[in-house]
């Protein structure tokens, strides 16, 4: 990046207070501020200038990604874009926080170098790569928050539709709806486990009443949820096994190896009674 010219320098800082408004408004009118504190966005205008006006004043160079001059500036501009991804606001939304600055730029430089054209180009050129390179840093860092935020609402998803439930002393139940995949077995196996170590449980019901098909890949993610249990000295019943479902199973050939079975949840929780030796009664009044 070639240095810019102290003229440069001196018209952006005399400018400062008309850049920010003007930016401001800027964003205002594409929608760029829309779910965001006005408060908050003037705030981050005029931290953001300031920080820019420092790292330009000492001639920095145009690496922005690793020069060290650049570090306040990177942090301050990775958590801007986190904050954006949290409150929802999109790519082109957070990236124009810095594109909405070339316009009141470009208007003080244009002012500047009115009787000089050939200066003029050079330094909106500069200025320009510059803004660009920031935020392209921007967006990938928004990106990193946005894939980030997405990747923990799955999880959080998944872990609300694996709850494990106690249904009686000794008994546990996990009701599965949906489609089983490597990712999800294992987060089932992983709390499913820790709550027979937690409550000591004699006996778990996998409930698969929720799941629409069964294929060799679920029945094999079934067989290591259930050997799992079994090395953690329990039972396992598997419930909710509908008559398409044993048809499948038959069909394709799998060995569910001595799996004990049953077409529904109220069968399995009284077979799991009976295991543990009790016996549920109809009180007569």
């Amino acid at each position: 990046m070639a240095a810019l010219h102290q003229n440069t320098l001196s018209a952006l800082t005399r400018s400062e207070a008309q850049l920010s408004e003007s930016w401001w408004q800027a964003l205002e009118a594409s929608g760029s501020t829309r779910i965001l504190k006005a408060e908050d966005v003037r705030q981050q205008i005029s931290e953001f200038l300031q920080l820019l006006m420092s790292v330009l004043a000492r001639g920095a160079s145009q690496n922005i990604t690793t020069a060290a001059e650049w570090a306040d500036t990177r942090l301050f501009l990775e958590k801007l874009s986190h904050q954006r991804a949290l409150a929802g606001q999109d790519s082109q939304q957070t990236a124009h926080f810095i594109f909405a600055l070339k316009g009141p730029l470009f208007a003080t430089l244009q002012t500047e170098y009115a009787e000089q054209p050939a200066l003029l180009a050079e330094q909106l050129w500069e200025i320009s790569q510059l803004l660009d390179l920031l935020a392209m840093h921007t967006i990938r860092t928004f990106q990193k928050s946005r894939e980030a935020v997405i990747k923990r609402q799955q999880e959080e998803l998944l872990e609300l539709s694996t709850p494990v439930v106690k249904l009686w002393d000794g008994v546990l139940a996990l009701p599965m709806i949906g489609t089983l995949d490597s990712q999800r077995t294992q987060m089932v196996m992983e709390s499913l486990l820790q709550r027979i170590v937690d409550t000591g449980s004699q006996i778990a019901i996998i409930d698969i009443t929720g799941v629409p098909t069964v294929d060799t890949l679920v029945a094999q993610h079934l067989l290591k949820t259930v050997t799992a249990i079994r090395l953690m000295g329990a039972d396992c019943i598997i419930s909710g096994v509908r008559p398409q479902i044993a048809q499948t199973i038959v069909h394709l050939g799998l060995d569910l190896q001595g799996v004990v079975t049953k077409a529904n949840l109220a069968d399995a929780l009284g077979l799991a009674l009976r295991r543990l030796g009790l016996t549920v009664t109809q009180s007569v009044v």
